[in-house]
């Protein structure tokens, strides 16, 4: 599945400035990167007697409004979705999903502390793969300045982005990410890219997504 990784820490820690930082760094790499924020109060994106709005009102689950710069989606939600199940939504044309706030997810964390804050780190050092913080830490986590973004964004690459000629292979089934081994993505890959590339209308598969939906059984 699509790297999944958390940008955690208490309030004014400077999550989010962290996070424009790495999806800036990664874009000038050349990595595709979706952002998620999680906010737990609530929020408010379409304006009260707009279309999108109106379509809402109406019943619709989901609505898209796109024009020629940008896409929005708005969908209606029974409960707080996990970061897992939001990186699903997006499909697969991501190299990597980070999120802000998803501090419960089982995704690998990166947290922000903040010695003003006054307070502990959020998250236990078994869930961390680093600390940005303005002060050393005497826990078994790797550390690195909250202004040495660079660093954060190698650590990123090496740790989560796939190497140059590495298959990526994901499965998602009734919306769930399944995980994939070696020897079935290599069957995969095989089987699929094959039948797509024996199609006349195919020059060149450099991606492939099928969607299955089972038709009920008599």
């Amino acid at each position: 599945m699509t790297p999944l990784l958390s940008i955690v820490g208490w309030s004014s820690a400077g999550k989010t400035e962290l996070l424009c930082k790495l999806v800036s760094g990664l874009k000038s790499r050349g990595y595709r990167v979706a952002a998620i924020k999680h906010t737990p109060h609530g929020f408010q994106v379409d304006i009260p007697g707009k279309d999108s709005w109106r379509l809402l009102e109406a019943g619709s689950d989901a609505v898209v409004v796109s024009s020629p710069e940008r896409m929005a989606r708005f969908a209606m939600v029974d409960r707080d979705k996990e970061l897992e199940e939001l990186a699903s939504d997006l499909g697969a044309s991501f190299d990597i999903v980070i999120g802000e706030g998803f501090k419960s997810t089982k995704a690998p964390k990166i947290e922000v502390y903040s010695k003003g804050e006054g307070k502990g780190l959020m998250c236990q050092p078994a869930e961390l793969v680093a600390i940005a913080t303005d002060e050393p830490l005497d826990v078994p986590v790797w550390q690195c300045s909250r202004d040495d973004a660079p660093k954060i964004i190698d650590l990123v690459v090496k740790r989560f982005l796939r190497k140059e000629g590495e298959d990526e292979v994901f499965l998602t089934v009734n919306g769930s990410s399944v995980p994939v081994g070696s020897f079935m993505k290599k069957i995969i890959v095989k089987v699929l890219v094959g039948m797509a590339s024996a199609l006349k209308e195919v020059e060149e598969v450099r991606s492939l997504e099928i969607s299955i939906r089972p038709g009920k059984s008599n």
